[in-house]
This record gives C-alpha cells, sequence and structure tokens, in this order.
C-alpha cells in the first residue's frame, strides 16, 4: 500500500486530521497511535464507531495502543466508583477485543495497557506536576469541557484530567492521538504543552459524535438513543424502528449516521454493497455501492424511511451479533462491573 492510500485510509471517516501534511510525512516511518476510553457506563454503539476505525489503522501498518484509563474513570467527578474500576476495566478491554474483531481488525495485534501500570511512576508523576505548575486553571478548564462532567465549583479530578491525558501521548510514546470531536480541546492542550516536557506534538484525528435515535446528542441515559451492544435482534429492529428519520432529511439523522460510519466501513472491508430489499410491488431490491449514493437517494426519496430502517437494523444486528454473544457468555462481566444495573 503507498503512502497515498495508507493516508487515505486513515483519515476516512474522520472528523478532523491535525494536521494531515504531519500524518503524512509520520508515514515515511513506523508510526504509533493511541485510543483512550475511561471505563465509565456501559459501552453502546457510539464507542463501535471509533473502535471500528482501528481495522483502518491496522490495515495501514499503524500500530494500535489502546489504553483503558482506569484512573480518569474515577477523576471524573467518581463516575466509576474506585471499587469497581478492575471489574469496569475488564469489560472494557473485552468488549473492544469483541467490537474490533467484528470490524474486522485483529485484537490480539492491539496493545492493551492501564492507566494505573504507568501514570503512577515517578517520571510520570514529577511531569504531571510540571505540568500543573505551568498551566492555568482557565486553560485546563477550556481544554476539558467537552470531556469532563462541568459544575460551579469542579472537583480537582477534573482539572488534573486533562494534564494526565496529555502526558499519556508521550507515556505511550505514541505518534497519533485517536479519539472523538469532543476530545479536541485536551489534545490542543498537549499539543501546545507537549515540547515542554520531553514529548512531541502528536497528530491528532478525530472520530465524529454521531447522534442519537431520537434525534439531537446520543445520550446514555437515554435508553431509546442508542443501540447497547447486548441488545438482542428484537431490541435493535424496535430502536431503529422508532428512531428520528424523516423523509429526505440528514442532519441529527442517526440511522443514516450509522449506516455511514458504522456498516459502510464494514462493508467495504469485505468487498459488499448495501442491499435494501423491498417486494417488487414497492420497487424491487435497491443496492448501493457508496453511503454517497444512498443519501442521494435518500434525500430524492427514492428510498423510502422504512425501507432504510429495515436494512440498516439489519447490518446493525450482524455488526454487533458476535459482540452480543461473547458478552452473554461472560454474564459476570456486567454483573461485577455494574452490580445496581445486573444484580
Amino acid at each position: 500500500m503507498n503512502t497515498a492510500d495508507r493516508l487515505d485510509l486513515l483519515s476516512r471517516y474522520t472528523e478532523e486530521v491535525v494536521t494531515e501534511d504531519e500524518l503524512e510525512a509520520l508515514l515515511d516511518g513506523e508510526p504509533t497511535a493511541y485510543i483512550g476510553y475511561a471505563p465509565t457506563g456501559e459501552m453502546h454503539i457510539g464507542h463501535f464507531t471509533t473502535i471500528r476505525k482501528l481495522a483502518d489503522f491496522q490495515q495501514a501498518g499503524v500500530d494500535v495502543t489502546v489504553l483503558i484509563a482506569d484512573l480518569h474513570a474515577h477523576l471524573d467527578s467518581e463516575k466509576s466508583p474506585w471499587d469497581l474500576l478492575d471489574a469496569r476495566s475488564e469489560y472494557y478491554e473485552a468488549s473492544i477485543r469483541a467490537m474490533l474483531d467484528s470490524a474486522g481488525g485483529d485484537p490480539n495485534s492491539v496493545d492493551f495497557v492501564r492507566g494505573r501500570e504507568f501514570q503512577l511512576d515517578e517520571e510520570y508523576t514529577l511531569e504531571m506536576y510540571r505540568m500543573a505548575a505551568e498551566t492555568t486553571l482557565s486553560r485546563t478548564q477550556r481544554a476539558a469541557s467537552e470531556v469532563v462532567r462541568q459544575s460551579d465549583s469542579p472537583a480537582l479530578g477534573g482539572l488534573i484530567y486533562p494534564l494526565m491525558q496529555s502526558l499519556d501521548v508521550k507515556a505511550l510514546d505514541a505518534d497519533i492521538a485517536y479519539g472523538g470531536i469532543d476530545q479536541r480541546g485536551i489534545y490542543m492542550l498537549g499539543r501546545e504543552v507537549l515540547p515542554d516536557h520531553g514529548g512531541d506534538s502528536p497528530v491528532c484525528l478525530f472520530a465524529p459524535l454521531l447522534s442519537g435515535l431520537s434525534g439531537g446528542k446520543m445520550s446514555a441515559s437515554e435508553a431509546g438513543s442508542k443501540i447497547n451492544l447486548t441488545d438482542d435482534p428484537g431490541q435493535v429492529e424496535e430502536k431503529i424502528d422508532g428512531a428520528y428519520c424523516p423523509q429526505g432529511e440528514v442532519e441529527d439523522n442517526g440511522v443514516l449516521e450509522y449506516v455511514r460510519f458504522l456498516v459502510y466501513p464494514i462493508l467495504e472491508q469485505r468487498g459488499e454493497d448495501f442491499v435494501v430489499e423491498r417486494p417488487e410491488e414497492y420497487g424491487g431490491t435497491l443496492t448501493f455501492e457508496s453511503y454517497d449514493d444512498l443519501e442521494a437517494a435518500y434525500v430524492e426519496g427514492d428510498l423510502h424511511p422504512q425501507d432504510l430502517k429495515n436494512a440498516a437494523a439489519g447490518y446493525i444486528d450482524e455488526a454487533i451479533a458476535p459482540i452480543r454473544e461473547r458478552l452473554t457468555d461472560r454474564p459476570d462481566l456486567l454483573v461485577e462491573a455494574y452490580p445496581e444495573s445486573y444484580e
């Protein structure tokens, strides 16, 4: 694979690349990338879209590290209680491995690291204190505003959080920092301060944040807003069937976004098209080689919302089926990680 193809593979389905020139320069060597997940609430299809991207990294010859950021999960307003960090970290790793496998990647070639394995080391701690001394309160709050829970009287942990995330890039020796676009403020802080702390400014790749099925931003607390990794086929179909998906409208259309950022990349990897099966009396089966073709047909009214939903539900269920099977085969993972929900 030549440099242009690798660059296209790495940048596709992203919201922003900072910067493309820097990313292209990295491809002259053997770049490394990392993504971090704080093990808080249960993982869902929104996580799956970002994890799927790791298959592109692997295909482009980029070594990948996944950080299970256990300390971060507690620092952010104690979203994960201290005594549940190990159980939730184990659940997150198992879920991420299953998602990457389902997306056509190789989970066995990914390095999984937990925060406490290196974030308590003396060198890391001293650099964090130095960074804290040099970074203003307002700069830190601004960097974390889209990630850390906000309040009029924020906990100190939420201010340490972005400093540690910036320092993680150096500690994990990552050339590329990958995450959702909500992480942008933190990684821009990292690009700014890391050169003064013995590191390099990372290239940053940002994934889009998907709309919820009910329209607007996806909400982890709203059951109908997202597809859970353990939802059965009936639940997937029910949630997609009830989703906000007005004819011809693309904005805030979670069904279209799932198709674009999850279904199509998996189909492309398999060399398959998106097929909408319809009775002959309603126009017969439709086949779309690209997402752009599908969206155009939807906007022009040639693809009905219900037909889109029916097809999307099938493809989404197919994608999460092996993940669901792994997690339901190990019910202890969810029981131990979320005892308030499963006991």
